[in-house]
């Protein structure tokens, strides 16, 4: 098995690879959360929680919601302002 020597270049050349990847995948948070409204299936991915979780949101008024036809829609920055006005900050 014989020793591979890397140089410089190639860790230059690798370094400019990540970075190209890693703004593909910011570009592509961006654009999923650049969304302004968003379907329950998304809003429920998006919080990590389940159906009856999002149902008990929506009827105890903490997420507002548009229904149209039989589907429902919330705002994306609706959401945020949910999740900020309820921070909890640690005090230490």
């Amino acid at each position: 098995m014989g020793a591979t020597i890397i140089t410089s270049e190639d860790l230059m050349e690798f370094k400019i690879e990540l970075l190209e990847d890693i703004k593909e995948l910011l570009q592509n948070s961006q654009t999923q959360s650049g969304k302004k409204w968003l379907k329950s299936n998304e809003v429920r991915d998006l919080l990590g929680i389940s159906p009856g979780t999002l149902q008990n949101l929506r009827v105890n008024g903490t997420l507002p919601y548009t229904r149209i036809g039989g589907v429902l829609y919330y705002e994306f920055h609706e959401i945020m302002e949910v999740l900020e006005k309820n921070k909890i900050q640690n005090r230490i």
